[in-house]
């Protein structure tokens, strides 16, 4: 996707602060978007009785954001070389925790792609109802956009994100300011849902009305999604990294906060109106269609200037979407360092020609285009399972940190250490500072674990458990590989003595006529000097052996041609049986088997050749003692082909 770039030029693609604003941190900004629709249609459940409450949950939403950014920061300093929660928790909690931080992580982000891409696209039908029964194919098609975007590197994306990214947050502040002087100057006016009363299915009080506010608070904590990606992602930062990713998350978090607050605020003083369903709302009129929260905000702000609605909802649709490219940077690093690690497929610390994760990013697009597909894009639907592994990750990581600032406190008291600066912090007693950094990230673990049990709890039942079962899944499988590669390595390792040189090595070429790829494949076998060289053809119903014996004969090859009998018709059962009767005359003589193959063109001329060559070279594999030579023999269609300067043979 573009110009491929050598390793030398990957410092071109790390990122300055105001690009790495919107390529790590377009989902939580964006989360800002459905966060306070979330809890208004948690607390709708229990009618209009617990709208009065929206307020506490929100700034208990915030204020639990705030505490993960600061203990996010403290991660960013001290472990530039990225990894977040997998790398924290691998070095001061141990592999297993690690690994389930890892396992969170990976399926939180296809989740975030699946849902910011499935909202994004839910606030574009909002805007034009015709498109509802498109939701699925538009979001598909966002996917794969966003996939080929960042294909073309991390840079590139972060210039083609930016607008949208700055874009929402400029016309969001707007309408917080424009609402805010309305409200000063004799009030917001009402929401089109004002005057909607809420048909509730329970009863709004005891036990009921807890659990209910405790859902809405879990389902406002969305807010919180993406605010690791930052830390995952330190690498990709211009230097001091650990200080510009530091910094990017303060903007991100103080933002973040601002616009939650204020799209709440106005959601609130506008009496906006949502249900999970149409049906729970009376008074509307037939065919009533709900329009999200930001957008019916932005109505009532707006009164007659019909431009601001239209802004919001078109710049909340795209930071929707490109919220995803969040996923998009977090998921194929932490794959890479995995893949590097061993727990992961090694293809995963590959870069490709634009210097990005390829094969990480290809994974996670189809893994969400999958779940797009599976949930019908139904944000609702899909918005349940999420977060689950973002408090796990975020609880683990937090933990870890707390674990490093213990450590780091007992070897200053080993080592007799005085005073110094953590972070910049000048005179301040290192003692001191540690303690404190000790604490802030000891405040965030405890928090995000609550937050933890209360989602789990409250969203289990509700498509949670896919959830509870992924993440163990990934788990295992990461173990799995890793003790994979474990094995191979203990394998292969060399023996203590020299390896033993074969007895003598046996020739085999592969005839089925005698023309130019078989005299190639002939002429090559004999320049190698075998011990014994043989021609074996095999006679089925199809193959005319007289034929070939006069040709044979003809050219004068001084070979000697075998002919393998096959009742069967089969050709690969007469060859493994042919070779492995060599093989049991002398067990240390090595057999190479010579398979002329015809290089096509076009793909769909690989289907017409060398089917039976596939076949037997899969099953030669697995016969020890055997090798395999391929020998090309280039047709007109590969030819044709644009070659690289100079190249001239068939070869």
């Amino acid at each position: 996707m573009g110009r491929p770039l050598r390793s030398a030029q990957v410092g071109r693609t790390l990122l300055p602060k105001r690009l790495a604003l919107p390529v790590f941190c377009s989902d939580p900004l964006s989360s800002n978007a459905y966060a306070t629709e979330e809890i208004l249609l948690a607390l709708s459940l229990g009618g209009l009785a617990l709208l009065h409450l929206a307020p506490w949950v929100a700034l208990a939403v915030a204020v639990l954001l705030a505490v993960v950014v600061l203990s996010y920061r403290q991660t960013c300093h001290e472990y530039p070389q990225g990894g977040g929660a997998y790398t924290v928790s691998r070095e001061n909690l141990g592999t297993n925790a690690s690994l389930v931080a890892a396992a969170a992580l990976l399926v939180d982000y296809v989740l975030t792609v699946a849902v910011s891409v499935s909202a994004g696209v839910a606030n574009l039908v909002s805007a034009v109802p015709s498109l509802a029964p498109h939701a699925v194919p538009l979001c598909l098609a966002a996917i794969v956009v966003l996939a080929v975007v960042n294909l073309r590197g991390a840079r590139q994306s972060g210039f083609v994100f930016a607008i949208p990214t700055y874009g929402f947050i400029a016309v969001v502040l707007v309408m917080i300011v424009w609402g805010a002087l309305r409200a000063v100057h004799g009030g917001v006016p009402p929401a089109e849902s004002a005057g909607l009363g809420i048909r509730g299915p329970v009863q709004a009080g005891g036990l009921l009305a807890v659990a209910l506010l405790l859902r809405a608070f879990s389902q406002g904590c969305t807010a919180l999604t993406g605010v690791e990606a930052v830390s995952n992602g330190v690498p990709s930062f211009r230097p001091p990294k650990g200080r510009n990713a530091a910094d990017t998350l303060a903007v991100m978090g103080v933002l973040t906060i601002v616009l939650f607050a204020g799209i709440t605020v106005l959601a609130l003083a506008s009496r906006v109106r949502v249900a999970p369903s149409p049906g729970m709302l009376t008074g509307a009129p037939p065919g009533y269609a709900q329009k999200t929260v930001i957008v019916q905000v932005a109505d009532a702000v707006a009164g007659h200037a019909a431009w601001l609605p239209f802004l919001v909802a078109g710049f909340t649709a795209a930071i929707l979407v490109l919220a995803a490219n969040t996923a998009f940077n977090g998921f194929p690093v932490l794959a890479g360092i995995l893949g590097a690690d061993g727990y992961l497929p090694r293809q995963f610390a590959h870069r490709g020609d634009r210097l990005v994760f390829s094969n990480g990013l290809i994974i996670l697009a189809g893994g969400a285009c999958l779940l797009i597909w599976a949930f019908d894009a139904a944000t609702t639907r899909l918005i349940q399972l999420y977060i689950i592994g973002v408090f796990v990750s975020f609880t683990l990581s937090q933990a870890g940190m707390v674990r490093h600032w213990t450590r780091r406190l007992r070897q200053g008291a080993a080592d007799g250490a005085g005073t110094g600066a953590v972070h910049g912090a000048g005179a301040v007693p290192r003692a001191r500072a540690l303690r404190r950094a000790r604490a802030v990230n000891a405040c965030g673990a405890a928090l995000t674990a609550l937050v933890l049990v209360v989602v789990l709890t409250t969203k289990f039942t509700h498509g949670a458990w896919i959830v509870v079962i992924a993440i163990p899944a990934a788990f295992v499988l990461m173990k799995a590989v890793r003790r994979h590669y474990t094995h191979v390595e203990e394998e292969l390792q060399p023996p203590a003595g020299a390896v033993t040189l074969p007895a003598r090595v046996h020739a085999v070429v592969l005839v089925t006529r005698c023309d130019i790829p078989t005299l190639e494949a002939l002429a090559f076998a004999r320049a190698t000097h075998p011990d014994t060289l043989a021609a074996v053809a095999v006679q089925t119903t199809g193959t005319d052996i007289v034929t070939l014996r006069r040709q044979w004969d003809d050219q004068r090859l001084p070979v000697p041609l075998t002919i393998l009998d096959s009742p069967y018709r089969d050709i690969t059962g007469p060859v493994l049986d042919y070779v492995t009767h060599i093989r049991r005359r002398g067990p240390r003589d090595v057999v190479c088997v010579f398979i002329p193959e015809y290089v096509v063109g076009h793909w769909w001329e690989q289907v017409l050749h060398n089917q039976s060559a596939l076949r037997l070279k899969i099953r030669l594999r697995h016969r020890p003692g055997i090798m395999i030579a391929s020998v090309p023999w280039r047709l007109a269609s590969a030819r044709n082909l644009k070659q690289p300067p100079g190249h001239t043979s068939n070869q």
